[in-house]
């Protein structure tokens, strides 16, 4: 159904198409989609298998779209679809990717999955919003970083649980406890994607302090924020609200950062919540009947907190 859905016959899309097809990521959202299901109901029903295409289609979208605004030119170890064609060619394929999503759930599911990929979408540019918004400023809270990777992030993972939840007609506590374990799953899962980016020892297929460089305030930078002095916090702020004035010493000055975030603490400050995002999310499942799917949703959790990619 992924492929067809895709199929074009315009040659440079159908080549775009081709590229991004070979170099998938781990397609962890449709993984969660089939498991749910088999996890609710011991089976996968068409709709089901529509919605695991259609999230992983519109989770490339917005990839895609992320590769312009953040000037991306690397992605999975590959040159993304903006350094080898060019930004528009990135949005608009974004955008075939996006609309094959929706096409591919309306007038089969229910309309709760529609409302659901609807909603995503809707936090997904919100959330963007609010990150530029904070990195322009550079007033970033706690409570704005968990907002932000909640729209960014676990909504998708909502959508990708929620939507086969409703396609096996899950009843209203099942519906509710697989939305609990998205929300931690999915903050769990953006949390280790930024304690990644202060990990030079990962070869996450990018180089380590990015965050800073796109003056993002994460979850490991805030643990360094606490663990300092004021005066020494005060400091590397000033200095991230400089990036860009002289970007020969940006690097440079990104590497000092991600080792003291390192030294002060900061990733094992992250590390701690993302443990406990793991185990709530764990245990808002407990109401599930004992199943092997069930047993590789917990497992899965776990592998939040160990993935290097």
């Amino acid at each position: 159904m992924f492929s067809d859905r895709l199929s074009t016959d315009i040659r440079i899309l159908d080549k775009v198409n081709g590229y991004l097809s070979e170099r998938t990521g781990k397609q962890l959202r449709p993984i969660f989609t089939l498991l749910t299901a088999r996890a609710l109901r011991g089976f996968c029903n068409e709709n089901v298998i529509r919605c695991a295409a259609a999230v992983e289609m519109l989770h490339t979208a917005t990839l895609l779209h992320d590769d312009v605004a953040d000037d991306s030119s690397i992605r999975r170890g590959s040159p993304t679809i903006r350094a080898l064609y060019s930004p528009t060619t990135s949005v608009l394929v974004g955008d075939f990717w996006l609309s094959r999503a929706i096409e591919t759930i309306v007038g089969y599911c229910d309309q709760r999955v529609i409302l659901s990929f609807s909603s995503s979408l809707e936090m997904l540019a919100e959330g963007e919003m609010i990150q530029l918004e904070k990195a322009e400023k550079l007033d970033t809270t706690e409570e704005d970083y968990f907002k932000i990777i909640y729209c960014k992030t676990a909504s998708l993972f909502e959508t990708a649980i929620l939507s086969p939840a409703y396609c096996v007609n899950a009843n209203d506590g099942e519906i509710e406890a697989m939305r609990e374990y998205a929300r931690h799953i999915g903050t769990a899962f953006q949390i280790m994607d930024d304690i990644m980016d202060y990990s030079p020892q990962l070869n996450i297929g990018k180089p380590s302090g990015q965050d800073i460089l796109e003056k993002k305030v994460t979850l490991p930078l805030f643990g360094y924020l606490r663990n300092t002095s004021q005066k020494e916090a005060g400091k590397l702020l000033a200095r991230i609200r400089r990036i860009g004035e002289n970007p020969d010493d940006d690097k440079g000055f990104c590497r000092e950062a991600v080792d003291l975030v390192n030294r002060y603490g900061g990733v094992e400050y992250a590390r701690k919540r993302l443990e406990t995002e793991i185990s709530a999310g764990i245990e808002s499942i407990d109401i599930l009947s004992e199943s092997k799917a069930k047993s590789y949703l917990v497992e899965l959790a776990g592998h939040m907190a160990v993935r290097t990619r």
